[in-house]
């Protein structure tokens, strides 16, 4: 028998999303993540709030709140991931960094951005669930760049190489009772026309959500 899909819930946005709209990758996820999850869409940033995750088992970001004020508590993400629930956030969905209190637990503080551009992803040594089978790969992306929080004690999975460096593209951690990963491909719905892309938010979702 068929194992039960589980429940994930993703936040976006739509209409007054300034860069990176979740009506854009919808369907993307559907099909990536459909077979496995059942999938609930949301802009309501009141999820972030206590019980407003509840009945889920992950917690996606995608939110592109950049110049949006946040005022709904972040206490209940907080709660939810702690408490054995998983946090996957995409590419984007580190703008949730504006609740500070949420940003360490993503692992990672944003501080920019390079010319979007021809990005060479290569996985680290570091044998992990999220990049299992995933082969180096070269796609055009936006270049996010990061800090990462040593208190959070992330494990970089992949990185990517541009003209500059080479900079942490994928990391995962643990966070109380729940699982947190990162992903930096995911600019716009082209992003996940590489199946590379594909797998690691599959392999990601699965492992955050505590199945693999």
């Amino acid at each position: 028998m068929d194992r039960a899909k589980r429940k994930a819930l993703v936040l976006g946005d739509y209409e007054d999303a300034p860069y990176h709209p979740l009506s854009a990758v919808e369907e993307e996820f559907v099909s990536v993540l459909g077979d496995e999850w059942e999938l609930t869409f949301t802009d309501d940033y009141r999820v972030l709030e206590a019980g407003g995750a509840a009945g889920f088992d992950l917690f996606v970001s995608y939110a592109d709140c950049w110049f949006k004020e946040l005022e709904p508590s972040a206490a209940g993400l907080l709660s939810f991931v702690a408490g054995g629930g998983g946090l996957l956030v995409v590419h984007t969905g580190v703008a949730l960094q504006k609740r500070r209190e949420l940003s360490p637990m993503m692992g990672a503080f944003y501080e920019g951005h390079g010319p979007y551009g021809r990005l060479e992803y290569k996985a680290t040594d570091v044998p992990h669930p999220i990049t299992e089978g995933i082969a180096p790969f070269a796609m055009d992306e936006e270049p996010y760049r990061f800090e990462l929080y040593p208190i959070a004690g992330s494990t970089v999975l992949m990185e990517y190489r541009d003209e500059e460096g080479t900079w942490p593209a994928v990391w995962a951690h643990e966070f109380g009772l729940g699982r947190v990963a990162y992903l930096q491909p995911g600019h716009h719905r082209p992003s996940f026309d590489a199946p590379q892309v594909r797998r690691l938010l599959a392999n990601a979702a699965r492992w955050c959500g505590g199945r693999a």
